[in-house]
């Protein structure tokens, strides 16, 4: 192994460890969020249709303004990069909210302006931290870091957890500083240590900023990118957003109806039922690197097409063995499943990404497809419920994973017609 190749590597996983806690410390604050703020506002509020809609208000901020901050942070050019300073202005602000939400409880009108106000922030720089995968690091070795990446966030819904039971009921304010603080050092390390100015896509991308008369081409927009995409006779890029659509709603109905099927289906207590998942997420984090390896060895088209087929498959085998056990196990081969999907989509699309200067715009398009296979995916499924009953809720899930493993099936022999200039 040569020297050059010893310190690429070496680059490679530091860049790969700052963006893992970058979005560990951001994600920290989310699964927080998530997990405490219904009990403030039910504090004010009866309907929990009242309280679901404020709490899905991230979510709707975040389709619009991700793109927008993705593409905007793709066009900023300064010495420090293109990234960091949304970051280093950024979680700041956020952490500064998160911290001051607990102190507002007493006030509904108060509380719900400085959620408003803290997913305002948080939305606008969610994108970015992972954008900086790409920016550094090769594509043949986007996959690995995309998988450390996922671990981290998903060791936050652990973090989250203990922070829970062991500081809620007796010191709420110390609970929601303590996922502040993560990120207020997170930051300070990444302002220490990041110049993504240094970054080969950032190098690119300015060059290509300049045709070879030596004018300035204009920046694609959001608007630009999406048309682009939509208009090109290769609909590789499409279909891989509609996949994400489609199996974002799959993985998510997974998760947010798994308590009413446990109670509805299995007999289960709510307590009970809602316990279901944890197992599954212990196997997410297991699986999340071996998923990266095989998608390097193997394609990654491929072994996303078979993950979603074991996620697929284990929704069958759950309504198959209809138990408790039964649910747990399924639901744990799902999760090992569909990380093969979750690590390798937002990779392959960056990939085919026509140029450097749209990482962000495509980190961005990424998420606002996967939120919305979260909003939308609860919702078909709730619907297929209605008319087929909760013992079927799984094989319902099934259904919507297999239309999206064909759209991931089209795209592979989309990809063997043509030589695409980065590897998928």
């Amino acid at each position: 192994m040569t020297t050059t190749s010893v310190g690429q590597r070496t680059r490679t996983r530091r860049i790969t460890f700052l963006v893992a806690l970058a979005v560990f410390a951001q994600e920290s604050t989310w699964n927080f969020y998530e997990a405490q703020v219904p009990p403030l506002l039910r504090e004010h509020l009866t309907s929990a249709a009242v309280v679901g809609l404020l709490m899905g208000m991230d979510n709707l901020l975040g389709i619009f303004i991700q793109p927008w901050i993705g593409n905007r942070s793709d066009r900023t050019r300064t010495s420090w990069g293109r990234r960091m300073p949304y970051l280093v202005v950024g979680m700041p602000i956020a952490a500064t909210l998160f911290i001051v939400i607990p102190h507002t409880a007493a006030s509904l009108p108060l509380l719900i302006a400085v959620m408003f106000a803290y997913a305002l922030v948080a939305n606008t720089f969610k994108p970015i931290a992972e954008a900086l995968v790409p920016d550094f690091i090769a594509p043949e070795r986007r996959s690995r870091a995309n998988a450390v990446v996922k671990i981290a966030s998903s060791v936050t819904a652990i973090v989250a957890a203990l922070i829970s039971i062991f500081l809620v009921d007796d010191h709420l304010s110390l609970a929601f500083a303590i996922p502040a603080i993560i990120m207020l050092v997170s930051v300070a390390v990444l302002a220490a240590t990041v110049r993504d100015s240094r970054s080969p896509a950032y190098q690119a991308a300015v060059a290509e900023t300049h045709d070879t008369s030596g004018a300035d081409r204009p920046e694609p927009r959001v608007r630009d990118t999406f048309v682009e995409i939509v208009r090109d006779t290769d609909r590789s890029r499409l279909l891989l957003l509609v996949a994400i659509l489609v199996f974002g709603s799959a993985w998510a109905a997974s998760r947010s109806l798994i308590t009413p099927y446990g109670m509805e289906a299995l007999g289960m207590s709510r307590g009970a039922a809602g316990g279901l998942t944890l197992p599954s997420g212990i196997a997410f984090i297991l699986a999340a690197y071996p998923a990266a390896v095989l998608a390097e060895r193997y394609g990654r088209l491929r072994v996303m097409a078979a993950g979603m087929s074991v996620f697929a498959g284990a929704m069958v085998l759950g309504t198959v063995i209809q138990t408790p056990t039964g649910a747990v196990v399924a639901l744990c081969l799902a999760a090992a499943g569909a990380t093969c999907f979750l690590v390798n989509a937002v990779v392959v699309l960056w990939n085919l990404a026509p140029s450097a200067r749209v990482f962000g715009t495509y980190a961005g398009m990424y998420t606002v497809g996967w939120a919305g296979g979260g909003f939308l995916g609860p919702a078909l499924v709730g619907g297929m419920v209605d008319l087929n009953g909760w013992p079927l809720m799984l094989v319902d899930i099934a259904l919507v994973a297999a239309l999206s493993i064909l759209v991931v099936a089209r795209i592979s022999t989309l990809q063997r017609r043509t030589t695409p200039t980065l590897t998928p």
